[in-house]
């Protein structure tokens, strides 16, 4: 960055800067916002991918109990 007290830059120069700068500190800030709401949107994607599969392994428990079900019926009629 160039010097204050550099006779080259005149005071207009010097406001552009300083109003290039106020802009870039908006945009980071905008920017720091935005970033948090993504990463609260991801958090929440997770938390439902998380209680999606604890649904499934209770799905998938059911229909591996009914196997021996199954089975178990299977071989009743066989041996009446």
């Amino acid at each position: 960055m160039a010097k204050l007290n550099n006779p080259t830059i005149g005071k207009a120069d010097m406001a552009t800067v300083k109003e290039a700068l106020l802009m870039l500190d908006a945009h980071e800030r905008e920017c720091a916002v935005r970033m948090e709401s993504i990463d609260d949107k991801f958090k929440h994607i997770e938390k439902r991918l998380d209680e999606g599969s604890i649904r499934f392994k209770k799905a998938e428990m059911m229909v591996w109990g009914m196997y021996p079900l199954i089975i178990g019926l299977f071989l009743i009629e066989r041996l009446a």
